[in-house]
């Protein structure tokens, strides 16, 4: 995305529509949508195209001062750091419930902003909502334009409105851009590093468990390249899943490991390894993903001499994932992150990476005659030919005589020769057993 367009803020109370109207202009579902006030928390960055122009758009959380709600500080100070960066605001108000009080004060406050403001009123297609319209009036903003994100009536005339308040640009910057997720159990410090990461407090971050609901992607430059972060949701087990909210979040983290290219798997030291982590970890290996993990919190380590023993647990606990690197971080003193950063870096390129058939044919021959492959049901596997197919993940097709002879600890000597002889080091990659006659290598060769 193109970090020079102008940015458009989308704020309001909680629960107006205001996530609704986001995944409307952008036309996406990124934003959670619940019948539920406070279900997005964090700021949530889109782009919409309207007329040849593009237009930047931030979803913040619902503006209110709940002395209750532990997220509430956090809440406004992200809606101030969004405050800071836009260049209009998209001020949305319930056209159904009308003006209430909180909104007369939020007014308020955008009005001393200085910002440009438009007045949406919500939910415009319910009837009840055209007596209302009048009162909003008094929010002293101006005319209120009347949308309807569920049924689209009336956002074409809201995108006109923001291209005559903020222009727009007419072109989209493209280009490789690294796709990284950060994920993890709830509450391992997702967020903390995110914020590590872009070196201001983006995301939302408490000691509540599950405060990050929607997979918030950021995009920045890091030493010259261009990097998405994704910090999403934490996973949970599937019967651990409560309804609503929650299940919508391990779906959308989910979908950010399937979209993404490095996967960064948070592990608090404090907490002992467990079973959810390498189910994670398995998920990003099925995906073919590339995989980072990251034992976070370090300093807070009683010992932090001890630091290989922990290494050499993580790689016995995750010996199904051999490749994956092991980094130690912290969030708060920033401990390892520019390492993180230049890893992650480095694991994209080698997703990228391709392999001279010539060379590939010499190692797997090699591989084949120190140890020849065992004999299942009384036939002997043969490999003729190798090539190698795609990238990211790497995937290789080895043409062999018998592909249902092939066994998994065969395959995966194989696969470990290839990684020693090429340095796949912190990716997932592939092998494709294909039949394929002796007969027709014997006529080629």
């Amino acid at each position: 995305m193109n970090e020079t367009a102008p940015l458009v803020a989308i704020v309001g109370r909680p629960n107006v529509g205001k996530s609704a109207l986001f995944n409307r202009l952008t036309r996406t579902s990124k934003a959670l949508v619940e019948d539920l006030p406070g279900t997005t928390r964090d700021r949530n960055y889109g782009f919409f195209d309207w007329r040849g122009r593009y237009v930047r758009v931030v979803d913040t959380g619902g503006l209110a001062d709940d002395a209750e709600d532990p997220f509430s500080p956090l809440v406004l100070e992200g809606i101030e750091v969004a405050l800071r960066e836009a260049d209009a605001v998209l001020f949305v108000v319930d056209a159904v419930t009308g003006p209430t009080g909180p909104d007369y004060e939020v007014a308020d406050r955008l009005r001393r902003s200085g910002l440009p403001v438009l007045l949406v009123a919500s939910k415009s297609d319910v009837s009840r909502s055209r007596d209302t319209l009048p009162e909003l009036y008094g929010l002293g903003l101006g005319e209120p334009i009347a949308v309807s994100a569920l049924h689209g009536r009336g956002i074409g005339d809201l995108m006109d409105r923001v291209l005559d308040v903020v222009g727009g640009t007419r072109e989209m910057e493209r280009g490789e851009r690294i796709r990284v997720a950060i994920i993890g159990r709830p509450n391992v410090g997702k967020s903390s590093l995110t914020n590590a990461i872009l070196g201001e407090r983006r995301a939302v971050v408490s000691d509540v468990p599950g405060t990050t609901r929607d997979a918030i992607d950021t995009p920045f430059i890091f030493e010259g390249h261009d990097m998405l972060l994704v910090d999403t949701a934490g996973i949970r087990r599937r019967g651990k899943i409560t309804p609503g909210v929650e299940r919508h979040s391990v779906q959308r983290a989910e979908r950010a490991v399937d979209r993404c290219d490095v996967a960064v798997l948070v592990i608090d030291q404090t907490e002992p390894l467990t079973a959810q982590d390498t189910h994670i970890a398995g998920y990003v290996r099925e995906q073919g993903k590339g995989l980072v993990l990251v034992v976070n919190k370090w300093d807070l380590a009683e010992d932090r001499s001890e630091r290989d023993s922990y290494a050499a647990r993580i790689d016995q606990r995750y010996k199904f994932v051999p490749w994956a690197p092991v980094m130690f971080t912290s969030a708060v003193t920033r401990e390892g992150v520019r390492d993180l950063l230049e890893l992650t870096v480095h694991v994209h390129d080698v997703r990228q990476r391709r392999v001279q058939t010539s060379e590939l044919n010499r190692v797997v021959q090699r591989a084949v005659a120190d140890h020849g492959p065992p004999t299942v049901r009384h036939k002997r596997l043969k490999v003729m030919y190798a090539t190698q197919a795609e990238i990211e993940p790497p995937t290789f097709i080895l043409f062999v005589n018998d592909p249902n002879i092939v066994h998994f600890s065969y395959e995966r000597f194989l696969e470990n020769r290839i990684r020693e002889a090429f340095d796949f080091e912190g990716t997932a990659i592939r092998i494709v057993f294909r039949r394929r006659s002796e007969d027709r290598f014997e006529a080629s060769a």
